[in-house]
């Protein structure tokens, strides 16, 4: 039985590069979020267009998340 160490790296310096990437879009989503504030009381819309664009920056970076973790599930489960 063989290693192929070099395949073996590669394998790894992809897996924490792209655990790297989802950890800092969570963050970013997060901080946007926070942004964002909690809107207006009565129906719960940002208020301002600043506000607007932090939602939707968060919910860019949840979508990416979201579609890494998904493509992740795909590999693994076989179907």
């Amino acid at each position: 039985m063989d290693i192929k160490w070099g395949n073996l790296g590669g394998v790894f310096g992809a897996s924490l590069g792209i655990t790297i990437a989802v950890v800092v879009m969570f963050s970013l989503g997060v901080a946007a979020w926070g942004r964002a504030g909690g809107g207006d009381p009565r129906d719960g819309r940002p208020r301002d267009g600043r506000a607007r664009a932090a939602l939707a920056v968060a919910t860019l970076c949840f979508a990416a998340c979201l579609a890494v973790a998904a493509y992740g599930i795909d590999l693994i489960v076989p179907g």
